[in-house]
C-alpha cells in the first residue's frame, strides 16, 4: 500500500513531469517542462522541496545539478486518492461511488461497457 502523502494541486503538476521521464530529472528541466506555468524558478525550487519533505520524490546532487526521480508511482497516488475520495465523501462505500457517478450520468455508454467487461473479467 501507498503512502498516504497530500500533493497541492501545483506540485502535482511537478509529479506529473517526472512521472513522464523515466530518468531523472534536473531542476533546469523540470523548469522548462512547465515553462507555460509562468512560475519563477524559486517558486519551482519550494516545490521541490515540498515533495521532498513530503517523501514523494528524492533529490540528488550531480556536480552543481540537483536531480529529482519520484518515489511514489502515478498508480500508487491515484490508488490513494480514491482511497481518501471513497473514505471522505463515500463513508468507504465503493458502491456508493458508482451510484453516483451513474446518477449524474457523468458516465458514458463506453465506460459503461468497459466496467462491465472488466467487473467480467475480475469473475473469472
Amino acid at each position: 500500500m501507498a503512502k498516504n502523502i497530500n500533493i497541492g494541486e501545483a506540485e502535482l503538476e511537478i509529479m506529473k513531469v517526472l512521472w513522464n521521464k523515466s530518468v531523472p530529472l534536473s531542476t533546469a528541466e523540470i523548469n522548462a517542462a512547465v515553462a507555460d506555468r509562468g512560475w519563477k524558478r524559486t517558486t519551482i525550487s519550494t516545490f521541490l522541496g515540498r515533495l521532498t519533505e513530503k517523501g514523494a520524490v528524492i533529490c540528488e546532487k550531480k556536480g552543481n545539478s540537483f536531480f529529482y526521480s519520484p518515489l511514489i508511482t502515478k498508480g500508487e497516488y491515484r490508488m490513494a486518492q480514491t482511497r481518501n475520495l471513497i473514505s471522505s465523501l463515500y463513508e468507504g462505500s465503493v458502491k456508493d461511488l458508482a451510484v453516483s457517478l451513474f446518477n449524474e450520468e457523468t458516465l458514458t455508454e463506453e465506460d459503461v461497457r468497459e466496467l462491465m467487461a472488466f467487473l467480467s473479467e475480475k469473475e473469472d
